[in-house]
């Protein structure tokens, strides 16, 4: 087999006629494959994202093998829409009821779905979109893959059908899950998980006994599960009552702002399928009953990092950069 992949060199060698294969191509993306005790990263047309070594060999060019796939069964809960559970241990779907989720992922990819899937109700209704990515295990801050996702009720996450387990393009061996929510900070493992294409494997951000990377960087609920933290209104993986760039006044800001508000009153509600909405009830809301500002507060004043109860604490994410 290592003969193999020497005459797979030479050829490429020949076809690029004198050009010289660099570390990185076109676009983004790619999977790896072990061949002995040798690992290979194959790109096509895309940026090498990972480059994988053994001894003094190392390898960053080649081809995508389509079939090179991974099923992954993540499940995870979302603070905001368990703070008033309208059904103990499932998350509320009120963006779902009131017709507020976008058919098109608001992550990278863009994901589409069918406006069917939100017809479903119950446990396995879709509260929102979520994004989950695969670290290499060699260095947990480069991405080897990442998928728009939907989230169910009961935490179950989705593919774009509403219903099945995530199939994603990589080669089978050890990752890093990351999960991410765009106005929730986001959370790792702790460790590389195995995965593979011939068995769906769980992953479950939910369980307390699940090892996440960093310190605090999921809130335990009353339940005794785990969730990611609300409170992400600016999307920079952090957490801010008080200080510059802090949530609270990102909401008073859009609020303020909001054309429908009249009278720039801060005790109005805007209504949509918003950042600033950290219960995810479809409004968001600066001051006043119910407000998010307070989610943000709550959660500040509360974390187990903050030994002083500072409102000027900032809880920032322990996702890898």
């Amino acid at each position: 087999m290592k003969h193999l992949i020497i005459i797979v060199v030479v050829c490429l060698s020949i076809s690029l006629q004198g050009q010289t294969l660099e570390k990185f191509s076109i676009d983004s993306g790619g999977a790896s494959a072990t061949v002995g005790g040798i690992e290979i990263l194959y790109t096509l047309g895309e940026v090498n994202v990972q480059e994988l070594s053994t001894g003094n060999i190392q390898v960053s060019e080649g081809f995508i093998n389509s079939n090179m796939k991974i099923k992954i069964d993540p499940k995870l809960f979302l603070q905001g829409p368990l703070l008033n559970p309208a059904s103990a241990g499932l998350m509320n779907d009120d963006l779902r009821q009131n017709i507020l989720i976008p058919i098109t992922s608001p992550y990278a990819d863009t994901a589409n779905c069918n406006a069917s899937v939100f017809s479903v109700t119950g446990a396995n209704a879709i509260v929102d979109w979520v994004w989950i990515e695969l670290r290499a295990a060699n260095d947990n801050t480069k991405i080897i893959n990442a998928h728009s996702a939907l989230i169910q009720r009961d935490g179950d996450v989705v593919d774009l059908d509403g219903i099945s387990n995530l199939i994603m393009i990589a080669a089978p061996t050890n990752y890093y899950v990351v999960v991410k929510h765009r106005n929730h900070i986001g959370a790792m493992s702790a460790s590389t998980i195995a995965l593979n294409e011939s068995t769906t494997t769980v992953v479950d951000f939910t369980n307390n006994s699940f090892s996440t990377y960093g310190s605090n960087s999921q809130v335990v609920l009353d339940s005794g599960n785990t969730a990611l933290w609300a409170g992400d209104t600016n999307g920079i993986g952090q957490v801010r009552f008080s200080g510059a760039n802090n949530g609270s006044n990102t909401i008073k800001d859009f609020v303020l702002a909001d054309p429908a508000n009249g009278f720039n009153s801060v005790t109005f509600s805007s209504t949509g399928y918003l950042n600033a909405d950290l219960n995810m009830d479809g409004s968001g809301k600066f001051s006043g009953s119910g407000n998010d500002s307070n989610v943000i507060k709550d959660n500040v004043l509360s974390h187990p990092g903050n030994g002083f109860n500072s409102p000027t604490f900032t809880i920032l994410s322990t996702v890898p950069n």
